[in-house]
């Protein structure tokens, strides 16, 4: 299914159609990796793919695993809002809660909307195939690292997912295929939570970030030189811990 392709890359992302594309499947490798290392799904739920020459799983509809099924028409159904640029937010929650993934995006009409922050500050014009292939392969080591440092899940685990959308542009009545309205706007959050950024992806049309949010305590097992901002090693330097988020 076009769900199941791995990220192929263009030599150049010259049109909104190649970029919803791109980022599409990124989001479909990043939720796939995550529920795959976070062992939600056994292994026949996955296929595997390459992205670059980074190996990754992709989930994918398994008669015998409904929850990976329900999961990809969820998915599916966040491809429709992502097209309409409806789609704002988007988080999948583990438990009341243990573990939330937070993916943002950002689009305009006429280009991108970039708010990097101030390190990576450069035009909009500039942003090259290149830039996004080493921001998303970047993204997914980073998810990798990240998910072999967080203590186990518990095994009654649940998952559930959110969708939050641009007001001033989505339909009042706009739910996607596999969606209905929300009842309440909050989450719950176990013990103290600990937000942390995981990566973000530009390409000229779009922008992608993602930041991951989990109980401090079972964090504070984990090596702490992966928290330090600016680590050589690639995989290692990886996650800023967001102490206070202006935008949330």
């Amino acid at each position: 299914s076009n769900f199941q392709s791995a990220v192929v890359f263009p030599n150049k992302i010259s049109t909104e159609q190649q970029s919803l594309m791109l980022v599409k499947r990124l989001l479909a490798v990043a939720v796939s990796c995550i529920t795959y290392l976070r062992g939600i799904f056994p292994e026949s739920a996955y296929g595997t793919r390459y992205m670059d020459d980074v190996c990754v799983k992709i989930l994918r509809e398994d008669k015998n695993c409904p929850g990976s099924t329900q999961l990809v028409k969820w998915m599916l159904g966040c491809y429709d809002a992502l097209q309409k640029k409806y789609f704002n937010n988007y988080w999948i929650c583990l438990q009341t809660i243990t573990e939330c993934y937070h993916f943002k995006f950002k689009y305009t009409h006429n280009g991108p909307l970039l708010d990097f922050s101030s390190e990576n500050k450069r035009n909009d014009s500039t942003i090259t195939c290149a830039d996004t292939k080493k921001a998303s392969i970047l993204l997914i080591r980073k998810i990798y690292v990240l998910m072999q440092n967080l203590s186990p899940l518990p095994d009654d685990v649940c998952l559930t997912m959110k969708l939050f959308y641009y007001d001033e542009v989505t339909p009042s009545d706009y739910q996607p295929p596999g969606f209905k309205e929300g009842e309440c706007e909050g989450m719950i959050f176990e013990g103290e939570p600990m937000y942390l950024n995981v990566g973000e992806v530009p390409t000229p049309f779009h922008m992608l970030k993602v930041k991951v949010t989990t109980e401090k305590q079972r964090m504070e097992n984990v090596d702490k030189s992966i928290l330090k901002h600016g680590e050589t090693n690639v995989p290692l330097r990886m996650l800023r811990v967001d102490r206070d988020d202006p935008e949330e």
